[in-house]
């Protein structure tokens, strides 16, 4: 049995989960959700657990029994409590601005890089180098925060560009001429 498939999903207070054969949704304070399992998926729903089934043991069903498990416990935690990104942009003059769901970042290219982002997601800009992504989508966030960190990804000589906090990113030494 699949360690993380055979784990229950605790539904957390004020999450209601509507189990419709195959479909799943998902309502929080923090948004709706929806999910559909493969056929032959079921889910079990007690008083505050759910419990993915599989329908065989053959290798296709095992990888995604903790597969789906795994994206519906990301559900039900993100309409509980929101998933967060935070973005640094680091260089002289590199900044971002924000207006309503339009992300403007001057990053050292002849034009600001415009970027329309979903309405799924809320974003802040604080000292216009820092950029935090809310939403309850974790699958979304993580793409979007993706999209933007790829737009000039941090380079070893200077540590120029736009990285995850606390991301780690690994400085090299430039040339240093003939002696």
């Amino acid at each position: 049995m699949s360690r993380i498939g055979k784990l229950p999903i605790t539904v957390p207070k004020g999450v209601t989960v509507k189990v419709e054969k195959l479909d799943l949704h998902i309502k929080g304070p923090h948004g709706e959700m929806s999910h559909t399992l493969p056929f032959g998926f079921s889910v079990t729903q007690g008083e505050s657990l759910l419990t993915v089934v599989r329908p065989s043991d053959n290798g296709k069903d095992k990888a995604l029994h903790g597969l789906h498990r795994s994206i519906l416990y990301n559900k039900v935690k993100g309409v509980a409590e929101p998933f967060k990104k935070v973005l640094e942009i680091t260089g002289v003059g590199f900044r971002a601005q924000l207006a309503g769901q339009n992300l403007s970042m001057t990053l050292g290219f002849t034009k600001p890089v415009e970027m329309t982002l979903p309405k799924q997601i809320k974003a802040s800009v604080e000292k216009q180098t820092i950029i935090t992504l809310v939403s309850h989508d974790k699958e979304l966030l993580g793409k979007i925060a993706a999209e933007i960190k790829q737009i000039k990804p941090v380079e070893p000589y200077k540590g120029k560009g736009i990285k995850f906090e606390g991301e780690k990113v690994r400085r090299k030494e430039g040339k240093t001429g003939k002696k």
